[in-house]
């Protein structure tokens, strides 16, 4: 098979289709007819729990990735304004192997802060790194998205935000939409925060034949970018037109000369891809970067000086089968840029704040 059929076969297009195109004026219209994005959850990988904490003062949040018996985990880091914690102890030549959480949060770097709450949960429950006969140390690295220009900027997820996403963590269906670290959520920002929309969390999964292994993302998706469902390549989400009943098709206007004009530092899109197969700390790395395959397909531009896009990769290493790393890679990325778009798709409005959402507002139009 070609390069290109198999990336038409992984994507689910025909692979005698011909790629749509990028069209100016993209019609929110089209959207009423737009393909059905596969969903499922990351918590149908086992041994991983899912919570949200969503604040009601304003659209802020933090969602927390809870791993019951640790997980061996990755990271890469692709946008050019991240904000993390404990990502360089993933770098597959240090020490520690497992992880207990992994916390996503909007309020910028304030919104750190949650993971303090998620170790505190995590020693109450004795879940961590052990210290000898001193306790143990939970090891809890964390992203975060600037959101804190949707509502009060001085309104952010705090370490008992973090501590309440623990306590209301499950390993059922993960709600999707504005809630957690999507609840602020917007994207397509190119052009000002006037003619950006809202958007959300997603999630979504595969279970991989009859082999056992099974495939999940969570992200809360924040971009400078549109959003495109990655069947079919058409705009969801993103940059309104002047009069409000269309896309700009902001990688068309870049190519047409337009410069990115906008203050840095307020998007990101962060998230977590997770497997049952079991891989060491630089296999879930390799797996980690493969990934950002998925934002690629589902956000453009993505990746840019404005965003600080970041993937954790996650494995709890309990199915019975061995894996090849370069397959579950090229399938995270496919689960990943469905949970992207399901983000998107998932989100309501907010109407006080001009911010429209394709399930409102180009779903019915």
């Amino acid at each position: 098979m070609k390069r290109r059929d198999f990336h038409r076969a992984l994507l689910g297009l025909p692979l005698t289709a011909a790629i749509p195109g990028f069209g100016l004026g993209t019609a929110f219209a089209e959207g009423a007819a737009e393909t059905e994005i596969p969903g499922g959850s990351i918590t149908d990988v086992s041994g991983l729990k899912v919570g949200h904490c969503t604040l009601t003062e304003r659209p802020t949040g933090c969602t927390v990735v809870l791993c019951d018996n640790g997980a061996v985990a990755g990271v890469d880091v692709r946008g050019a304004a991240p904000g993390s914690r404990e990502t360089d102890l993933l770098n597959p030549i240090n020490t520690v192997e497992k992880v207990n959480a992994i916390v996503l949060s909007g309020g910028s770097a304030y919104g750190l802060d949650t993971a303090t709450g998620v170790m505190r949960y995590l020693e109450e429950h004795k879940m961590g790194y052990p210290i000898g006969s001193l306790g143990v140390v939970p090891i809890v690295p964390a992203a975060i998205l600037m959101d804190l220009g949707v509502g009060g900027f001085s309104i952010r997820p705090n370490a008992d935000s973090g501590y309440k996403a623990c306590q209301a963590a499950s390993s059922g269906p993960v709600e999707e939409g504005c809630v957690g670290a999507g609840a602020g959520a917007t994207v397509g920002k190119m052009f000002g925060p006037k003619f950006s929309m809202k958007s959300g969390l997603g999630t979504a999964s595969v279970k991989i034949g009859d082999t056992g292994i099974v495939v999940g993302a969570v992200v809360a998706v924040n971009a400078v970018g549109d959003v495109r469902n990655p069947l079919t390549q058409k705009i969801i989400a993103g940059a309104r037109s002047e009069d409000g009943k269309g896309f700009r098709d902001a990688m068309a206007q870049i190519l047409g000369g337009y410069g990115v004009v906008h203050s840095p530092g307020q998007n990101t899109t962060i998230g977590v891809v997770a497997t049952n197969a079991r891989f060491s700390k630089t296999r879930m790395t390799k797996i980690a970067q493969m990934t950002h395959d998925g934002y690629a397909r589902a956000i453009n531009p993505v990746h840019t000086l404005f965003d600080g896009d970041t993937v954790f990769a996650l494995s709890t290493g309990t199915a019975e089968v061995e894996a090849d790393e370069s397959a579950i890679g090229a399938i995270a990325a496919v689960v990943m840029a469905r949970a992207i778009a399901r983000a998107a798709m998932q989100a309501t409005s907010l109407p006080a704040l001009g911010l429209p959402a394709w399930r409102d507002y180009g779903k019915a139009s």
